[in-house]
């Protein structure tokens, strides 16, 4: 089933997320929706607070940038056929020399910015069969990490902007919050006003 994506402004996507356990109720059928909706707007991570739910658990799936030109052989064999689910995951430790690399959100339609992470993460998590595991990532893949990470502790991408392009987004994003936007996928506009 495919579930509404919330958009900027609503307060789940500032809220630090909790910790699950094995009993969550109907935690397949959510991942497998989350999976669905993921697709179905064409994104390559989506994470719990974006369907409307502060629990800490995210999705990637960053095949679809295996076919960018630009990367190496060795980028694209890496992010090829990487898919993952994330769940109470922590970040260990980030390092290297930040880059910037442009960055979207599906909860943020028709904004891309430049965003300067840490190229490499050690990060601890479970799967969806709450087997443990700690893993180290780079490039690429490290930062669809950190971006859906940050959704599980409440920030946004737009977060890490300078102040300046903060104030010239400003409008943008309380246009996007109040559902005045053309989107192809469901979403859930916090601040549409409703008809009399």
């Amino acid at each position: 089933m495919i579930l509404p994506i919330v958009a900027y402004g609503d307060p789940v996507l500032r809220k630090k997320a909790k910790d699950i356990t094995s009993e969550y109720p109907k935690l397949d059928e959510l991942i497998t929706n989350m999976w669905e909706t993921m697709y179905n707007a064409h994104g390559v991570g989506l994470a719990a607070p974006q369907v409307g739910l502060p629990i800490r658990m995210f999705m990637v799936d960053t095949t679809p940038f295996a076919d960018d030109d630009e990367l190496t052989e060795a980028e694209q064999k890496q992010l090829d056929g990487f898919k993952k689910v994330f769940i109470n995951a922590k970040i260990e430790e980030e390092s290297g020399k930040e880059w910037d690399f442009n960055e979207g959100c599906l909860s943020i339609p028709d904004i891309r910015e430049d965003v300067k992470r840490k190229p490499e993460i050690t990060i601890t998590y479970l799967d969806e069969d709450f087997k443990e595991h700690t893993e180290t990532f780079d490039g690429l893949l490290a930062r669809v990490i950190q971006h859906e990470y940050d959704h599980i502790e409440g920030i946004l991408f737009t977060d890490k902007l300078s102040s300046l392009r903060k104030r010239l987004l400003k409008s943008r994003l309380e246009k996007i919050s109040k559902g005045k936007i053309d989107v192809d996928y469901r979403m859930r506009f916090p601040n549409i006003k409703k008809g009399r």
